[in-house]
């Protein structure tokens, strides 16, 4: 390998959206000439590999290789979904690996690239300090939509405005820091997602992590996000040092790791092939999101009820009691032929067939993007974080999907489901504001557009 070939380490934060976010923008690297080290945590590594199939590979080639190095939670330990306990682990020990591991390739290198610069998930900006103290150029990335990087990274103004208190409690229900600006809700903010617990500690401890990573993205030399101007114009305009690279488009290399924690299911592209043109209602929640059993009776029965073929992602864990999946009695003989359930789906290339006519959606930004990039409507039930402020935009900004809404008991209805798959399926307003967008950002990724060009400056700055 030739002297000079500029060699990024990428750090994405452990959960399935940060990876697969982190992962597409690694395959753009390696596109751009760069050798890349991408740093998992040993348990997300380990699921990695587990969850490839046969005819994929770890490598894309000798320009990437997928590394683990220890997150802090011992081994067996099952807190990998408490952020809290997560977030304060990676702190503890993670900086300390990273450098080693930069030091010990660089050493190992002899005269083939050395690692030249750090790229991380702006939720492990720490990673900048490393980069800092060893001499490496740097880059934070936020694969989220730029409306929830900004309240993060403009504390102070919360603070001035009344809307948290300096320990970061909320003050207010909403906020909005421009008249340009979305509304948001401070139960949103990161920090207070988790539950306070009987002393608070957890959230006082991810506020602390978010100040200390604002402090740590002051190194970087660009902050860039999965996004695009017409999606977000009012929030870049009022931060201009965010820089739009997006969508990025996750998974289109075949063969590749996508950063899947689960193994795809590729039979069910055969049975799209077997539907009619815009006739499946594709259904997934991400990886974070459960139910409870009520619900999902709930769930299926509106998608039975809705009369359409429907694609239905059903992860193992998606129940909140960790119990088997309990389908509705005769559900499964009822639906048989148009109803198709599976466990993981190769989304990327769900998204893209001529079948699917819509996407239930929890709005997980990475989904977002993907359904906004093949033009489709959405069905919104968010769940978590920053999804919330995603069924916003395409409720309310965009205009191109519905929100689901819950009954007195807090259970989205059977009927609701229904009701809602036939409003949106049959307003064709909806479904032309979807195509408008798709074209708005095929346009911003080819040659010449705002995101193409905003990667190549990315690019050039990262070689320095």
């Amino acid at each position: 390998m030739a002297m000079g070939l500029p060699h990024a380490v990428v750090v994405p934060y452990p959960a399935q959206g940060h990876v697969i976010s982190l992962m597409e923008l690694s395959h753009c690297l390696v596109d751009s000439g760069f050798r890349v080290t991408f740093v998992n945590t040993e348990h997300i590594h380990s699921r990695i590999v587990a969850a490839l199939s046969e005819k994929q590979t770890l490598f894309s080639d000798d320009m990437m290789r997928l590394v683990a190095v220890p997150d802090g939670l011992p081994p067996g330990d099952d807190s990998h979904s408490d952020l809290g306990r997560l977030t304060e682990a990676i702190l503890r020990v993670m900086p300390g690996h990273l450098e080693e591991l930069i030091r010990k390739t660089n050493e190992s290198a002899g005269d083939g690239p050395k690692i030249t610069c750090v790229i991380a998930d702006q939720t492990m900006a720490w990673a900048m300090e490393v980069a800092r103290k060893m001499g490496l150029r740097a880059a934070t990335y936020w694969p989220a939509p730029a409306a929830a990087l900004v309240p993060m990274l403009d504390i102070p103004k919360l603070i001035e405005d009344g809307a948290i208190d300096s320990e970061g409690c909320p003050k207010k229900e909403r906020f909005q820091l421009a008249p340009c600006m979305p509304a948001m809700s401070t139960a949103h903010l990161v920090w207070n997602l988790c539950g306070d617990g009987p002393d608070g500690e957890t959230r006082r401890m991810l506020y602390r992590y978010v100040l200390n990573n604002n402090r740590a993205t002051k190194s970087a030399e660009l902050i860039i996000c999965n996004t695009f101007s017409e999606v977000e114009l009012p929030v870049l305009t009022y931060a201009p040092f965010i820089h739009p690279v997006g969508p990025l488009r996750t998974g289109r290399r075949a063969g590749q790791p996508v950063g899947h924690l689960w193994s795809e299911d590729k039979e069910c592209l055969a049975w799209l092939d077997g539907q009619p043109a815009a006739s499946v209602v594709y259904v997934a929640f991400g990886s974070f999101t459960v139910v409870g059993q009520r619900q999902f009776q709930e769930l299926a029965l509106g998608l039975e009820l809705s009369g359409r073929p429907f694609l239905w992602v059903v992860r193992p864990d998606l129940l909140t009691d960790g119990s088997v999946t309990p389908y509705p009695a005769g559900f499964c003989e009822r639906v048989a032929g148009r109803g198709k359930m599976v466990g993981w789906a190769p989304q990327h290339r769900v998204l893209a067939h001529p079948a699917v006519a819509c996407f239930f959606s929890h709005c997980g930004w990475n989904s977002t993007m993907e359904g906004v990039t093949n033009g489709l409507p959405f069905l919104c039930w968010p769940y978590f974080a920053d999804q919330h402020i995603n069924r916003d935009y395409i409720c309310d900004a965009w205009r191109t999907g519905l929100g689901v809404s819950p009954d007195a008991e807090g259970v989205i209805s059977k009927e609701e489901i229904k009701g809602k798959l036939e409003a949106l399926l049959g307003d064709e307003g909806i479904k032309e504001r979807a195509t408008q967008l798709k074209e708005a950002a095929r346009k911003n990724v080819e040659a010449g557009g705002t995101s193409c060009e905003n990667f190549r400056k990315f690019v050039e700055a990262m070689k320095g």
